[in-house]
């Protein structure tokens, strides 16, 4: 960039940003802006620049052009402060973005301690998981609202639609949950230890089906979808989980309904079938990444 350009021959010319901007008649921050990359010269200043640099243009500017050729057309010149203008403005709307999606970050990871902070302080249950399902639910609602910014998914919208999707069905769970344990708590819904572990069959069985029809679907990033070491930093390792996910999904309701109805410990069952819809796609995929690592 032309930032570290002019910061390279300034420093080997042994000047400060101070003594380089008096002679151009502008102020030791414009200088630092150029240096930084916020900003670039117009054609004029860029001209004067090189002379008090003792370069040429075509040197300052990095072109392809002769490196001791005394000028730049005024057409190539324009080329160039068009290029550079159009590669600064895509960097500061990178750092916009950067800097929104980090705030809303920052706003999630705050209702999401806020949360824990009602569910430890407060010791009436039912307000306890009203006011820490709030604040849940509210972290969700910016991650909907928000789904292209935080995983810059801009390029499919029916990918960028699949999260969205997704984070529907999170707040579908979530206030599903939460209103069946508040009319439980308050007798409304009575719930015997059958009720409870159908309700928990139903819901894992949901959870797992729907995760499987939406993987293949889900764009590749850090926020949704099946998050390991290996499948966030490659491409095709992360399509490898996802489709494994997808054809399983079924076959684990399959048996996981099976085992339920017919083997009494139902905790180790819903453990078993968890563990055996995330371990088996985690484990494919780790092995498709060595082996892609290791050119096999």
């Amino acid at each position: 960039m032309l930032g570290d350009q002019i910061k390279k021959y300034r420093k080997e010319k042994k000047m400060s940003q101070e003594e380089l901007a008096i002679p151009l008649n502008v102020v030791r921050q414009t200088v630092s802006k150029w240096e930084n990359n916020l900003s670039v010269p117009d054609a004029e200043l860029l001209i004067r620049l090189a002379e008090v640099l003792g370069i040429s243009v075509a040197e300052l500017l990095g072109t392809d052009e002769q490196p001791h050729s005394e000028s730049l057309s005024a057409e190539t010149l324009a080329i160039e402060l068009a290029r550079l203008n159009e590669e600064l403005a895509k960097q500061v709307q990178e750092r916009s973005l950067s800097s929104r999606a980090e705030q809303k970050r920052n706003l999630i990871l705050f209702f999401s301690m806020l949360s824990m902070l009602f569910a430890l302080i407060i010791n009436n249950t039912i307000v306890s998981v009203l006011l820490t399902f709030a604040c849940l639910l509210t972290t969700v609602i910016i991650l909907y609202r928000n789904t292209a910014l935080l995983t810059r998914t801009t390029t499919s919208v029916k990918k960028l639609g699949a999260v969205r999707i997704t984070t529907l069905f999170n707040i579908g769970v979530l206030t599903v949950c939460i209103v069946t344990f508040v009319l439980s708590e308050m007798g409304i819904l009575p719930f015997s230890n059958t009720d409870g572990k159908f309700f928990a069959m139903l819901l894992v069985s949901a959870i797992i089906l729907f995760t499987g029809m939406i993987s293949t679907r889900l764009p590749f990033n850090r926020h949704t979808g099946l998050r390991l070491p290996w499948t966030v930093h490659d491409e095709d390792t992360w399509n490898v989980s996802h489709r494994v996910l997808h054809d399983l999904s079924i076959p684990i309701v399959l048996l996981y309904l099976g085992c339920t109805l017919t083997v009494p410990d139902f905790e180790t069952v819903t453990l078993c079938a968890v563990a055996l819809w995330v371990g088996l796609p985690s484990v494919i995929s780790g092995v498709f990444f060595w082996k892609k690592m290791h050119g096999r």
